[in-house]
């Protein structure tokens, strides 16, 4: 395959990692910020830094088709790739949504392509082997109330998220979430979604001994104030049931909302998240 035509161009803010957001001027924040919003739809993979997006995109499906291919389709000689691609589509397409294997099965059904409940088991778990997503079931201690929810799929980088973006926008939201989600992960805690008993979710209920549990809402900006309103309150409801855990909102925003937020929420910004695995 020939190499990708390259658009160079520094990303070098010359604005420390591990400054503190106080002592970063206005107008450096402002890069930093702009640094991280690119880092969320262009992705991790070192060869698609600095890449035209077309020349990006190419290059971001060759892996995900090679990855299919080989890892997937030839390792476990499967017969109906058919299903198999469409299962891989729909979970890249739709990042952070929940997956039910039923519903997918009896869509499947509905365009005339058979394929068993068991095969597609299989073919998330084949996908999954493969990196090419990650699956977040909800918490709680029934095994069976595990299996009957429907799961939640992550992509393993966010970079692959504008492949499947029919709507051809950024889904910043969603690659955020992506990127707080793969981040608990590579932290080590054990993860999973969280069902409140008025039927609010919570993104993340995240646990690491000796560390206290982590409740974690996921928000791209203050000014979607349905959004963030919705959010907060799901906090406010699984702190009540989790009194222990620390019921965090992780926000695209470096500076604080213009409201306190209801104790005990606590509010970080996610580059401070993300770059100090020591803050909560």
């Amino acid at each position: 395959m020939l190499a990708p035509h390259r658009k160079h161009r520094s990303r070098s803010s010359g604005i420390s990692a591990r400054a503190p957001p106080e002592s970063v001027a206005y107008s450096d924040r402002n890069m930093q910020q702009e640094h991280f919003r690119a880092n969320l739809e262009e992705g991790g993979f070192p060869e698609a830094q600095g890449l035209l997006p077309r020349d990006r995109s190419t290059l971001l499906r060759s892996y995900v088709d090679i990855a299919t291919l080989r890892d997937v389709i030839e390792r476990h000689q499967l017969s109906n790739p058919v299903a198999l691609r469409w299962m891989q589509r729909h979970l890249l397409g739709n990042p952070a949504a929940f997956f039910s294997v039923q519903k997918f099965y009896d869509a499947l059904k509905s365009q005339g392509i058979a394929v068993g409940k068991n095969t597609l088991h299989e073919y998330l778990a084949h996908l999954e082997d493969a990196f090419l997503i990650r699956t977040l079931s909800l918490h709680s201690a029934s095994e069976r109330k595990r299996m009957v929810n429907p799961r939640k799929a992550y992509p393993v980088d966010p970079g692959l998220i504008p492949l499947y973006e029919h709507m051809n926008r950024p889904n910043l939201g969603r690659a955020l979430e992506t990127v707080i989600f793969l981040e608990l992960e590579r932290r080590g805690y054990t993860i999973g979604y969280l069902r409140t008993v008025e039927g609010w979710e919570v993104d993340f209920y995240a646990e690491r001994a000796p560390d206290k549990p982590l409740l974690i809402q996921v928000c791209l900006e203050f000014d979607a104030p349905e959004t963030l309103d919705r959010k907060v309150r799901a906090l406010q409801s699984a702190a009540a049931g989790y009194p222990d855990a620390i019921p965090l909102l992780i926000t695209l925003d470096a500076l604080a909302p213009i409201e306190a937020l209801p104790k005990p929420i606590r509010w970080i910004p996610a580059i401070e998240w993300l770059l100090d695995k020591d803050v909560v």
